[in-house]
């Protein structure tokens, strides 16, 4: 999660996160700290009114969403003891959950502002957009911002998007992403609902600007599908090269038959061969 200093949502200080959550009724920056085994503790620095038994439930299920918190990842592990391309990352990757993105809206403007550009840039795209158009608040000195709101972005021009740097191809599909979240006919309670991954597949491929891979890293990181699989994406393809020893990356095709032995898990071994490439 400290992959990137242009990260802006959340601070991280000697494994401590300081960020603030978005309830029904207010804005509430929490620090979330944990060591190994124990249970996470939360603390809230602002507001200062004492927060609603609901408001203390919606954090606390903000953060087992965001952590992966409830997933057994048991049956994946039983996967990884059989495949050779995974089980050797297990020691040092053991634990590791799918840092997720909770708000369907984040999600999607995520992946779209990280479409075919490098992710240092994709970041600072991401920065510049959270900054401009986001709500912060400042404490001890420190400012910390909330993901703009679909209300907001709904209404703007793709001129005034331009002025992040990002394409206006890239400002029209988030604009109209907003306004779809903003007029309810998306939401992500919605795609739950359909109860079947291939089809929520379809539904977010209709949307303008949403392609497989996008559609599949939503999946993956806001919807929870453990078996999204973006097969295309660079990142996975540089992995497998690199830890299969390939002279090339692979094909899709071959891609598809190694993804066989994680069926029901492919997002999981998604992002540990995204994880294992970055620190092994």
């Amino acid at each position: 999660m400290n992959r990137d200093e242009q990260e802006c949502l959340y601070t991280i200080d000697q494994k401590q996160i300081t960020t603030l959550i978005e309830t029904e009724e207010t804005t509430v920056l929490v620090t979330i700290s944990g060591k190994n085994n124990q249970p996470l503790k939360v603390k809230k620095l602002l507001p200062q009114k004492q927060l609603t038994i609901h408001e203390k439930e919606q954090i606390v299920n903000y953060i087992a969403d965001w952590f992966d918190l409830t997933t057994d990842i048991g049956p994946f592990y039983k996967i990884v003891e059989n495949d050779p391309l995974l089980r050797p990352l297990l020691p040092s990757l053991y634990g590791l959950r799918i840092i997720g993105v909770p708000s369907l809206f984040e999600a999607l403007c995520w992946a779209v502002l990280g479409q075919q550009i490098n992710l240092a840039f994709a970041y600072r795209l991401k920065r510049d957009f959270i900054q401009t158009f986001g709500h912060s608040i400042t404490y001890n000195n420190e400012t910390y911002w909330t993901f703009p709101k679909v209300q907001d972005i709904a209404v703007l021009t793709t001129e005034q998007l331009l002025q992040v740097k990002m394409t206006k191809r890239k400002s029209e599909y988030i604009i109209n992403i907003a306004k779809q979240i903003a007029n309810k006919e998306l939401s992500k309670t919605k795609l739950l609902q359909i109860n079947d991954m291939d089809q929520i597949e379809k539904s977010l491929v209709n949307i303008r600007g949403i392609g497989p891979w996008t559609a599949n890293y939503c999946m993956m990181r806001c919807l929870r599908d453990p078996n999204a699989f973006p097969v295309a994406d660079v990142g996975l393809l540089n992995a497998v090269k690199r830890f299969k020893n390939l002279a090339e990356k692979p094909s899709k095709a071959e891609m598809l038959e190694l993804s066989k032995n994680w069926t029901g898990y492919k997002a999981y071994a998604t992002f540990y061969l995204w994880r294992g490439n970055n620190v092994l």
